[in-house]
């Protein structure tokens, strides 16, 4: 049994070798233009700073959700979110840009499109809006950039 155990470990790891070998090697490509930037690339403090704004929330009892959005923002192209929210729970949405930009702008709109008001909380290249759900439904977060130029950004949100 210990055998062929041994022999299918040798077996599987073969391919992972190669695989790795695969991704390890450099490869010349052109940017794609119409591809999304990564903020993480061009601002790598990105995700640290906004999780450090988030972790001041979870200092109060809340909860960071899983995932993070990230992209880039341009003059008047919001970028759009929809998040479920359950009734009666707290919420902050909390989003960082690069430090040289004036926060980015939060709206949090119902699941009928009605704007809902928000806590806010705006710094430099930081911002977030919390919120108690009236309702159970779809709601869409909408993300501006503060400064009305193009800049990178990240987006987390926490839950009480």
């Amino acid at each position: 049994m210990t055998k062929y155990l041994l022999i299918l470990g040798l077996m599987l790891a073969a391919p992972v070798g190669e695989a790795r070998a695969q991704l390890a090697s450099p490869v010349k490509t052109e940017p794609d233009a119409a591809a999304p930037a990564d903020p993480q690339s061009k601002a790598p403090g990105l995700r640290a700073r906004v999780l450090e704004l988030a972790g001041a929330m979870g200092n109060d009892g809340f909860k960071l959700r899983d995932g993070l959005w990230s992209g880039r923002l341009e003059p008047g192209q919001p970028r759009r979110l929809a998040v479920n929210l359950f009734a009666g729970n707290q919420y902050w949405f909390c989003a960082a840009t690069p430090e040289g930009f004036r926060g980015p702008k939060l709206a949090l709109f119902d699941p009928q499109g009605k704007p809902v008001t928000t806590l806010t909380h705006d710094g430099p290249g930081l911002a977030a809006g919390g919120v108690t759900a009236a309702a159970t439904g779809r709601y869409f977060l909408e993300l501006l950039p503060g400064s009305g130029s193009a800049s990178d950004f990240c987006l987390v949100y926490l839950f009480k």
